[in-house]
């Protein structure tokens, strides 16, 4: 009887308000559900031309967001059933998706527009690799990269500090791995890593409002009828959601780190923060549309290529 009572105050001191519960179950459950509508829409572009560069990536980020989107039914489970029996390192394998899912969707977005900004300034309508076997070669390439960075450190790291605090039966503990936030170079690589974030977002979008002021210059009254600028406007997309997906959590994550001795009352603004970058998997709707001028038709979406 001391041994459940004890647990139960450990549970109560832990779980988060259900206020954040709540909005955490709500973000989850419309990025479970619309970003499989998201991903189910767009698989035709599988049959598009795979030697375009930009497509490639494209495909690559949908992998991403389809890999995470495979974990957010255990995320919703945690919330609504208030235990998890799953085990600790299926439960260190769930959280770190979210933050896996982050950095990699950050990754193919920067590549996706620096590509669509190169095809600007060589006039060229797309990039393409020689042969469709190098774009296979090139997305091997990458996530080889990103496993043999990020894997080792994710798998050796990644909870150890609060290992000891989490159980089986404190749902919200298992999200729950700030602790290594205390080690001062895990501190300053969180500060170095969003600052970085912060910063390309701004400069893209800085390249994408000149792009546009461009087209405007060029094609003058004609612009809203034009092609390219519609061409833009798709790459805005891309630069939206970075703008509204990740910077937030990036610069409240700069604040979280900073103030870590009250990390008890910030940690239910620290995880919506984070679920809210989870919103990226709905950026494929951003691209389908009604009409003939809809982006998604004929069997490819050449708002990708």
């Amino acid at each position: 009887m001391e041994v459940t009572a004890r647990s139960a105050v450990l549970n109560n001191s832990t779980a988060l308000p259900d206020t954040y519960r709540w909005a955490l179950l709500s973000i989850y459950t419309l990025v479970l559900v619309g970003g499989s509508i998201s991903m189910s829409l767009m698989i035709n572009i599988l049959q598009s031309n795979v030697r375009s560069v930009t497509t490639t990536a494209v495909i690559n980020l949908i992998i991403v967001h389809i890999l995470f989107l495979l974990t957010v039914p255990f995320r919703i489970y945690s919330y609504v059933s208030g235990d998890w029996r799953l085990g600790q390192g299926f439960c260190r394998v769930v959280s770190g998706m979210i933050h896996a899912h982050m950095y990699l969707a950050f990754m193919f977005y920067i590549i996706i527009l620096v590509i669509r900004y190169l095809a600007f300034y060589k006039q060229s309508d797309r990039m393409e690799f020689y042969r469709t076997l190098h774009a296979v070669g090139a997305s091997i390439a990458v996530w080889l990269l990103m496993l043999i960075v990020a894997l080792p450190v994710a798998i050796l790291e990644y909870g150890s500090t609060d290992s000891d605090n989490t159980t089986s039966t404190d749902t919200y503990q298992c999200f729950r791995f700030g602790g290594e936030l205390n080690e001062p170079a895990v501190a300053i690589f969180n500060y170095i890593l969003s600052s970085i974030i912060i910063i390309i977002t701004l400069a893209l979008t800085w390249c994408q409002i000149w792009i546009l002021a461009q087209v405007y210059r060029t094609h003058g009254n004609l612009t809203f009828s034009h092609q390219e600028f519609w061409a833009q406007v798709k790459s805005l997309c891309f630069v939206a959601v970075l703008v509204v997906c990740f910077v937030p959590y990036n610069v409240f994550r700069i604040f979280y780190v900073k103030n870590m001795r009250d990390q008890a009352s910030l940690e239910g603004v620290n995880e919506v923060f984070l679920a809210v970058t989870t919103l990226s998997c709905l950026d494929m709707l951003t691209f389908v549309g009604r009409g003939s001028n809809s982006p998604c038709r004929a069997g490819h979406c050449s708002c990708l290529l």
